[in-house]
């Protein structure tokens, strides 16, 4: 087992979904009481990392995080520091790529709540922020919590963008995935089946609990 590697991988979907969560809850609120010209675009924007291959999305993260693009040499000249082969460039590359397992369950949840109960908030004196704190983020939390589930597990298993963005630097972006695909190109099936089998019952617990409180609710 490759604990370096774990702990790169758990380091990785903590930060991702710490700072995930909070803006696919906005944008999903956003989507849910919002109606204008385009949102199909807007949608379709946030569902597009569920279609297209990693190694794409991989791809273009390379071009836009390289010092010699616009915002590659803006963040250099800001910070310092590179994105290419760096922790924090997995982090921005797992935001986008994660995002649509974020948004979308609370964006199903908030839609389900009734306007009734909204307006009705507002009556009691309720503002817009008190009614979502007070009543819709409440009445959506199991949309929250799959939403963080999902995200965490989708971040932990990331493969094609992470090799792409990241590399496969020891201790600092070698995630759990990109271990397994080592150990397999060495030979070392032990390995390999062991770091497998983490993630293969992590993700399997996920699954059943998103289930399970969709059927609770």
């Amino acid at each position: 087992m490759d604990w370096n590697a774990f702990y790169v991988s758990i380091k990785l979907a903590t930060v991702t979904v710490l700072i995930l969560l909070p803006v696919a809850i906005l944008i999903a609120r956003w989507l849910a009481w919002k109606r204008f010209k385009g949102r199909f675009l807007v949608e379709a924007a946030i569902a597009l990392p569920l279609v297209l291959p990693p190694s794409v999305l991989g791809f273009y993260f390379l071009v836009l995080f390289n010092p010699q693009a616009p915002l590659g040499g803006w963040i250099m000249r800001v910070t310092g520091q590179t994105l290419v082969f760096s922790f924090p460039g997995l982090v921005l590359a797992s935001l986008i790529y994660s995002l649509p397992f974020a948004v979308q369950p609370v964006l199903r949840a908030l839609e389900a709540i009734p306007m009734q109960l909204r307006e009705a908030a507002w009556c009691s004196g309720l503002s817009c922020w008190q009614s979502f704190w007070k009543i819709e983020l409440p009445l959506a939390r199991t949309g929250v919590i799959s939403a963080l589930a999902l995200s965490f597990a989708h971040t932990l298993g990331e493969f094609g963008v992470v090799l792409m963005v990241g590399g496969n630097i020891p201790g600092r972006t070698r995630t759990l995935s990109v271990a397994i695909y080592d150990r397999v190109q060495a030979f070392d099936e032990a390995g390999a089946a062991a770091m497998s089998a983490l993630l293969l019952v992590f993700s399997f617990v996920v699954v059943t609990l998103v289930y399970a409180l969709e059927r609770r609710q």
